[in-house]
């Protein structure tokens, strides 16, 4: 399986190329080495492939130059460079699966479980800490907000550091962070964005909260301090899924409040016909839901903000 070169720090360089983490495919990286030792930090992006806000963001990290910072920044701007290229939703096309759900992978496995598997082997047990960065589908609205996993107090703290006032705790198996911490590593995933949509607002959000992540390694002196810094409130996250394929008409807008036992939205058939009601088990607010008004079943709806 091939890997990136080892980081070293402290050679005054950037390399930028390709790799080929699994024989059938191959997905473009940069790494930055400053002229001091420091910490290495892994940036990710496009794992969701057409969440384009943050694969801009990742992008214009690969522009870091070696003098402004310590240690080592590593980016891989498009993971799923197969799905950027079709503008893929969620999956990726070789195996028609989730990147994101498939953590720790299987060296033996379809493409994407070779991909984790490899990120899990041959990277994350070279890094410091890890940033996967995300940030509204095709068919996804979102209000922003960190995900990390749910019990890691230095994942936390990078949360805090990122700078977004809602942070999910996540127990979630199978994502990258949740991969990450399997093997020692804290890492958060920041969701900016909305609808594939980017714009300087969005990416600069980003690209703030991953310099304010770099501050609190150490990695740089000065960052951008955010707007209006509001304490980061914690909250776990529920996600109905559709039990049937429709048309999806969601009751409750981004950031709307919802109790226990209130409709969240209904699926219907062309005809109107309602085929399944979709009620709120907690009481929480939105934190994204599905744009799009065809859904499949087993797709992702809502995902409500639960208080901790």
């Amino acid at each position: 399986m091939n890997g990136l070169p080892a980081f070293k720090t402290g050679k005054l360089r950037a390399e930028f190329g390709h790799v080929k983490p699994i024989e059938d495919l191959e997905i473009p990286f940069g790494i930055i080495e400053g002229s001091e030792s420091g910490p290495t930090l892994l940036i990710t992006a496009g794992v969701h492939a057409s969440e384009f806000c943050s694969i801009e963001a990742a992008v214009r990290l690969m522009q870091t130059k070696p003098e402004q910072i310590k240690g080592t920044l590593v980016v891989l701007p498009i993971l799923n460079i197969e799905g950027f290229s079709k503008r893929s939703i969620y999956v990726m096309p070789q195996d028609g699966r989730n990147l994101n759900r498939m953590f720790p992978g299987n060296p033996e496995g379809t493409t994407g479980e070779r991909l984790a598997n490899w990120l899990m082997t041959s990277v994350y047990p070279q890094v410091n800490a890890y940033m996967d960065l995300h940030g509204g589908d095709l068919d996804e609205s979102l209000a922003p907000f960190t995900i990390f996993p749910a019990g890691c107090e230095k994942s936390k703290a990078l949360a805090e550091a990122f700078g977004l006032p809602i942070a999910v705790a996540s127990s979630r198996p199978g994502n990258s962070v949740n991969g990450a911490r399997q093997v020692g590593v804290p890492s958060i995933l920041p969701e900016i964005g909305g609808n594939g949509l980017w714009n300087e607002d969005t990416v600069g959000l980003m690209v703030a909260g991953i310099h304010r992540v770099m501050q609190h390694l150490g990695m740089i002196a000065d960052a951008p301090r955010p707007a209006k810094r509001e304490p980061m409130n914690i909250f776990t996250m529920w996600v109905p899924t559709a039990p049937v394929t429709g048309l999806w008409y969601a009751k409750k807008e981004l950031s709307e409040t919802v109790a226990k036992g209130e409709t969240l939205g209904e699926i219907r058939d062309v005809f109107g016909k309602v085929l399944a009601t979709i009620t709120s088990e907690n009481d929480g607010f939105i934190l994204y839901r599905m744009s799009s008004l065809s859904v499949n079943q087993g797709e992702a709806l809502l995902g409500v903000g639960v208080a901790v």
